[in-house]
């Protein structure tokens, strides 16, 4: 991802100083037009915009801190984008420590995928300050389509483990859903063509939320009792079929909680308000 997007700032009109520790990325840098430099610390010396996108916090720290990095030879003028996902907490340390040095930090890791990368579309959620946003859009706007201001320094960071929480939890309910869907002897292509015309396929963000509970309005559209009902027949059908569904399993608990708190005749986005208030009680 990271190689694409250098190609992409290189197309911009930028001249793009890249390390790596794998020797094939690099010689793919420079064979797209780009500098090598033998380390972080040389990459930096003349940077004005300096970004790193790498697995984890511990080597994001690694690059920037260690003998050899980043903050030995950046300039305080210059500012630093981290693209990584990381944990928040490691994107506000490094802040913290990178501001003792006088150097501006921009948290914004990437939504989407390597394909948007190399075709320039990907999204960046952004955490900054407004100054710094603006110093560095021109830069994001030649590898993504999409900028999000998040609210602030850390709130990129935030965003993307939120986002990707939602995602990645997902990804594990739709094979569950598909695998009992084939067990049942459905047609795949019908079962996925259903979902994808109802809540089930099209989600809630989209569509039963901002409708309902969003509006602060929990009159049943789709009533708690009945969707626990419909969970519950789902549930003793994949027993029968020896289907393991563990999320949908969770979630029969979480609409058991919500009936014995006397929330069955509302809206199922009930479960937000339910969750939501036990968090935050003062609310």
């Amino acid at each position: 991802m990271g190689l694409a997007m250098a190609k992409n700032l290189m197309k911009g009109g930028h001249s793009v100083i890249g390390f790596d520790l794998s020797g094939t990325a690099m010689n793919n840098h420079v064979l797209n037009g780009g500098q090598a430099a033998d380390s972080p610390a040389e990459v930096a010396e003349s940077a004005e915009i300096v970004i790193t996108m790498l697995p984890n916090g511990k080597i994001v720290r690694h690059a920037i801190f260690d003998e050899g990095g980043i903050a030995e030879t950046m300039q305080t003028r210059a500012l630093l984008i981290d693209m990584s996902t990381i944990h928040p907490s490691e994107t506000d340390g490094i802040r913290k420590d990178l501001a003792v040095k006088q150097i501006a930090m921009v948290d914004a890791p990437v939504g989407r995928t390597s394909v948007e990368a190399a075709l320039g579309t990907s999204l960046f959620m952004v955490g900054a300050t407004k100054d710094n946003l603006e110093t560095v859009r021109p830069v994001l706007e030649c590898m993504g389509d999409t900028i999000i201001d998040c609210g602030g320094p850390g709130t990129g960071s935030r965003m993307k483990i939120v986002n990707n929480l939602m995602t990645t939890s997902l990804n594990v309910l739709t094979a569950q859903i598909l695998t009992f869907s084939d067990a049942t002897g459905l047609d795949r292509d019908l079962a996925v063509s259903v979902m994808n015309g109802t809540a089930a396929g099209r989600g809630h963000m989209s569509t039963t939320y901002p409708a309902k509970v969003l509006k602060g309005d929990l009159t049943p559209a789709f009533m708690i009792d009945l969707a626990k009902k419909d969970l519950d027949i789902a549930l003793a059908l994949s027993n029968e079929l020896g289907v393991s569904l563990s999320l949908p399993t969770q979630a029969e608990a979480i609409y058991a909680e919500a009936q014995e708190a006397g929330r069955g005749g509302q809206d199922w986005t009930a479960i937000f308000d339910m969750l939501h208030r036990n968090h935050f009680p003062a609310d």
